[in-house]
């Protein structure tokens, strides 16, 4: 699957979603079809958008499969709520969404589905920054650049006296979370004067359209504009850089922006026979298609053990409901083995 068809499918989607049913065996729409309701992170929605999709064609309008967009956080809420089936996750759930769900009365299971590096990026015309220090990160990002710091030779004094115009994930995201742990040690620590979407569109339109901006978001994000922006390498302490890219988030050196996406199954949505069929169909297709949409598929025995505990119905997080960076692919894999 090219990335003109899954444009192709991603509109099809949107279209089918508008309908008041869902088609019966004759093409008809019809009221009594079951639905799965997906929602939560936007930098999981391309796989999750894919393979709905292809659910849906595979089940011949016998199930449809809705997929919102309401950042990590969000999702996580409707999950605890009841609302949802199956919550997108660019993180893995904390402590507070955990007592939320336990006082639902509502059970959970983790299940990763790819890897992901999130990408800093800049408008093609800026030629002067070739490389980023996680310090340089935490110097635009941190709370105390509010206000202060405006410009680029604020950053670096060869830098050119330009506007320095930053966009990013807004608070209920997973990438926005991820980032703000990963560059200045706690999550959710940053300055709040910038342009802030759940929506990775509208970052990819900002950074597009201004020469002196700089934004960060999901790999896939940049892998589908990469004629039209450029990815900055992050500079290790040992004065190495490292570009995002497949190999270097499989061997684990694109540190520390690299992390796992999850799905996050509830327990009693998972008693529907219409639930457990896509999720089969999301462990067994996903890997295949998170790479087709510029991700890093887990290995395939990785996606086999996810599919052997959703299986299991083994319930509960590896993580512990604490923050955590860095994890590679080989350490996950590890945690999950366990148990």
């Amino acid at each position: 699957m090219n990335a003109r068809r899954l444009a192709i499918l991603a509109v099809a989607t949107s279209v089918a979603l508008l309908g008041c049913g869902n088609q019966d065996g004759k093409g008809r729409m019809g009221r009594d079809t079951p639905v799965v309701r997906i929602d939560g992170s936007s930098t999981v929605f391309p796989i999750a958008e894919a393979v709905a999709e292809e659910f849906q064609i595979e089940e011949r309008g016998a199930v449809r499969v809705t997929v919102g967009l309401s950042g990590t956080g969000g999702g996580f809420k409707k999950l605890c709520r009841g609302e949802i089936d199956i919550s997108n996750a660019s993180r893995p759930i904390l402590e507070e969404e955990m007592a939320a769900c336990r006082a639902a009365g509502i059970g959970f299971m983790e299940l990763p589905v790819a890897f992901d590096a999130i990408t800093v990026v800049v408008n093609p015309a800026n030629d002067w920054v070739k490389s980023l220090a996680i310090a340089d990160l935490k110097k635009m990002w941190e709370p105390a650049a509010q206000g202060q710091l405006k410009r680029w030779n604020q950053v670096r004094p060869e830098w050119p006296d330009a506007p320095l115009m930053l966009f990013g994930p807004g608070a209920d995201s997973g990438t926005f979370d991820y980032f703000t742990e990963a560059v200045m040690g706690k999550a959710k620590s940053s300055r709040g004067d910038y342009t802030a979407s759940e929506d990775d569109n509208v970052l990819v339109q900002g950074v597009e359209h201004n020469e002196n901006a700089l934004g960060y978001f999901g790999y896939a994000h940049y892998a589908s504009h990469k004629e039209r922006m450029r990815a900055i390498p992050i500079e290790k302490g040992d004065g190495t850089q490292i570009l995002p890219s497949n190999a270097t988030v499989t061997d684990g050196t694109y540190q520390p922006l690299s992390r796992p996406l999850f799905i996050y199954v509830s327990d009693k949505s998972a008693q529907r026979p219409e639930v457990r069929k896509l999720i089969e169909f999301y462990l067994t297709e996903g890997p295949s298609l998170a790479e087709q949409v510029g991700f890093v598929s887990l290995p395939e025995h990785a996606a086999q053990m996810s599919l052997q505990h959703f299986r299991d119905g083994r319930l509960g997080t590896v993580f512990g409901g604490v923050p955590e960076v860095g994890v590679t692919i080989d350490e996950l894999l590890t945690r999950e083995a366990r148990l």
